[in-house]
């Protein structure tokens, strides 16, 4: 019953800050965001301390090397995390846009405007990264925010949230926006999931346990921000030195995040070609390459995949490869064994790039670019709060205008209803 207590009272009071911050200007915003930015890079060594005991505890617990990269923070990832804030700062604030207008044949003046959801409930995983740009998209955009970070993190998240929410006292802005859930009571989400009368969207992000676990518990609406099984298809009419770079940067630039490569297709065209250096590469790199029958044939030594390697998001240095007849069995193969996140084309032949483009159901498809661009800020958006590979009512990248809403605005001069 305490439990449900604090987060009620969590939630309440993150309810009556989000009506606040619609009378928050932009300016006002801005000025927050770029403090925090500051904040983040002078107060450096504090988080680096806390990040430390993470990385002590994750390390005893036998954690792997990927995930162990993912917790991880450094003077250069901090650094990053206030780039994110600057960056958000510098873009348009969508609240109180009008997405269109029009008048009646009466006389009435409709305005569809751009609006806060409310109270944002985001539960995610190891990532300390994520606490800042979820509490500087959620405060631009006018949302309060609820987070619930996994354990591994602990003691970095709670280093980040005390940090930037110590920032909006300064400006007399609610430090009830920005809240966190420190107790580590498993029952502590599924608490929270039934508080649906104060939070208006929950966004869970992390391994399929966790989301099937929001999926089933919540009554709040929920975006998911699930597992990536991306692929590089590798065409017939692929230029090999671009594909051998793509492929190489989309698996082992950060291969524990879920826009790395997961399953590289090849054209059995050019698959004696392009696989034995690849996989060469590959394996120098510290990759453990699982292919089909054909790749095993091509390759020898290859360890053999199984059905369930083409399913799996491995988060570490191993890869599916499979030898495909043509463009449309990779298409088959991606959308039936992908997660509809992020998928790539390698291709010099026009009418193939746009047939994968057309064919594949993933939020975000390429041609000729890796995987490891599906990034809000690689896109342009400052941050993210995750990647949708849900379709209502956002997908793919997911920041400033997919965390509002709309409202109509209605201007009349005495109009009644006959």
């Amino acid at each position: 019953m305490e439990l449900k207590k604090e987060l009620t009272n969590i939630a309440k009071s993150a309810q009556e800050a989000s009506r606040f911050m619609l009378t928050v200007s932009t300016a006002t915003k801005n000025k927050v965001l770029k403090n925090m930015a500051l904040a983040l890079i002078s107060k450096k060594e504090s988080i680096l301390k806390a990040n430390k005991k993470d990385i002590a505890r994750a390390t005893k617990a036998g954690l792997s090397g990927s995930l162990l990269d993912r917790l991880t923070l450094s003077a250069k990832r901090i650094k990053e995390m206030s780039d994110s804030l600057i960056e958000i700062s510098k873009l348009n604030d969508p609240v109180g846009e009008v997405i269109k207008a029009w008048r009646r044949p009466n006389g009435l003046w409709i305005h569809k405007v751009r609006v806060p959801i409310g109270v944002i409930a985001i539960i995610y995983e190891s990532r300390p990264n994520v606490t800042s740009d979820c509490i500087g998209l959620c405060f631009k955009s006018g949302n309060s925010v609820i987070l619930r970070g996994g354990s591994d993190a602990l003691n970095s998240n709670v280093a980040i949230y005390q940090l930037l929410k110590a920032v909006l006292k300064k400006y007399g802005v609610p430090q009830n926006l920005i809240n966190m859930v420190t107790t580590a009571d498993r029952d502590a989400v599924d608490v929270l999931l039934k508080l649906n009368n104060y939070i208006d969207l929950v966004i869970p992000r992390g391994g399929e346990s966790l989301i099937n676990r929001v999926i089933k518990s919540s009554r709040i609406p929920l975006i998911k921000h699930y597992k990536g099984i991306c692929h590089v298809y590798v065409d017939a009419w692929a230029d090999l030195n671009m594909a051998e770079n793509l492929c190489y940067n989309a698996k082992c630039q950060r291969p524990g995040v879920c826009n790395a490569m997961e399953s590289m297709l090849v054209h059995r065209d050019v698959a004696a070609r392009f696989l034995p250096a690849m996989l060469k590469k590959f394996k120098e790199a510290g990759v453990e390459n699982r292919g089909c029958s054909m790749t095993q044939r091509i390759v020898k030594g290859t360890k053999r995949a199984t059905e369930q390697d083409y399913h799996t998001e491995y988060l570490d240095l191993i890869l599916s490869v499979k030898v495909v007849n043509d463009l449309n069995e990779a298409v088959r193969h991606i959308n039936y064994y992908g997660t509809h996140h992020s998928d790539s084309i390698v291709t010099e032949n026009y009418e193939n790039a746009l047939e994968f483009l057309r064919k594949v159901d993933s939020a975000c498809v390429y041609v000729n670019a890796s995987t490891r661009f599906t990034d809000g800020y690689q896109f342009g958006l400052g941050a993210e709060i995750g990647i949708s590979t849900d379709k209502l009512h956002a997908r793919g990248p997911m920041a400033l205008e997919e965390l509002t809403t709309y409202k109509y605005m209605v201007f009349g001069n005495g109009q009644v209803r006959e």
